[in-house]
């Protein structure tokens, strides 16, 4: 089996565009196989971020040499699919061979402040495939008129278009969304838990077979977080507990102060620090967790910065200690 690549995605919830660029940055010099961004249009908790995803991947291209996407952008509402294929067929013709969108179906925090009446997960499906459906068919060259339900396109087509698509990685949390995975992407995006993945995983390539596909990349997502003591790690992570709620994914739900509230009252630092996020002062902690996401099956692992105790300390280690470790090479 080929050795999986390890990814690095900035937090557009908790950092402005030019820490970002930064980051990136960073861990291309560090050796990551991918720099990109997560896509929110609103944090998971007050006082966060809300940066531009697509506005600064143009700039994070220009400064570094890896692939380059996002993981991921939310496809049901406030994002027309017109405008997501045109945006990222045009970062394919900037960065030829580098880009891929990571698509999901979003959550209400990223929806309901555009307007949204947050729907049922049926109607989340419905609206995802829809739109998967319009970029998929835009990107390969048609002119596509359709009536999405939640989108329309009238004999609309790309006029600027690179000379290959640019990869298509679908999130999933669910047998239906594994299916639409199978369907419409070049790879399946999930959490890397090992209670939830493996069942997940199994779904998307069932799909794949019987839509007669070969199964893509399995890309497993962790944040990570690193400072020199348990405390301070703790301290600048614990905000992101919210991401670990699963009715946060699905519900109605999206009022960052309300989020925070539920996840405090839920959780414990140790559980979000042990068994969600990477949140740890010890090295050897972080090169034993991102194996274990190998182990589930990843041909990519993609590892999400988080946290404000030390965002380029965090970067340097993986670059020093835990990639070189994780590759078996001698540091």
């Amino acid at each position: 089996m080929p050795s999986p690549s390890f990814w690095f995605a900035g937090s557009t919830e908790e950092f402005a565009p030019a820490d970002l660029v930064t980051h990136a940055m960073a861990a291309d010099r560090a050796g990551f196989d991918a720099t990109g961004l997560s896509d929110h249009f609103a944090p998971w908790f007050p006082d966060g971020r809300g940066t531009q995803a697509w506005v600064t991947l143009g700039a994070i291209g220009q400064q570094t040499t890896k692939l380059l996407g996002t993981g991921v952008t939310p496809v049901v509402h406030h994002y027309h699919p017109g405008l997501i294929a045109q945006a990222f067929m045009s970062l394919e013709e900037l960065y030829p061979g580098r880009v891929y969108l990571g698509v999901g179906s979003g959550e209400s925090v990223n929806e309901s402040p555009l307007g949204l009446d947050w729907p049922g997960v049926a109607e989340q499906h419905d609206r995802f495939a829809a739109g998967l459906e319009a970029i998929t068919a835009l990107w390969r060259g048609e002119t596509v008129t359709m009536d999405g339900g939640w989108f329309g396109l009238k004999e609309a087509k790309l006029y600027s278009r690179a000379e290959r698509a640019p990869k298509l990685y679908v999130s999933a949390f669910g047998p239906k969304a594994a299916q639409i995975a199978a369907q419409y992407g070049d790879g399946l995006w999930t959490l890397g838990d090992p209670d939830t993945a493996p069942d997940i995983i199994d779904a998307y390539r069932d799909a794949c077979d019987r839509l007669d596909r070969e199964p893509g990349e399995i890309i497993l997502q962790s944040g990570m977080a690193w400072a020199d003591s348990r405390d301070a790690v703790l301290a600048g992570a614990r905000r992101w507990k919210p991401t670990q709620l699963p009715e946060l994914y699905v519900d109605d739900i999206s009022d960052p102060a309300d989020m925070q509230r539920r996840a405090d009252a839920q959780m414990t630092d140790d559980a979000f620090a042990r068994e969600g996020f990477i949140v740890s002062a010890d090295p050897e902690e972080h090169i034993e967790r991102v194996r274990e996401i190998v182990d589930i099956g990843a041909t990519a692992v993609c590892l999400q910065l988080i946290g404000q105790a030390d965002p380029l300390g965090t970067i340097e280690l993986y670059g020093e200690r835990v990639l070189p470790a994780l590759r078996g090479v001698s540091v």
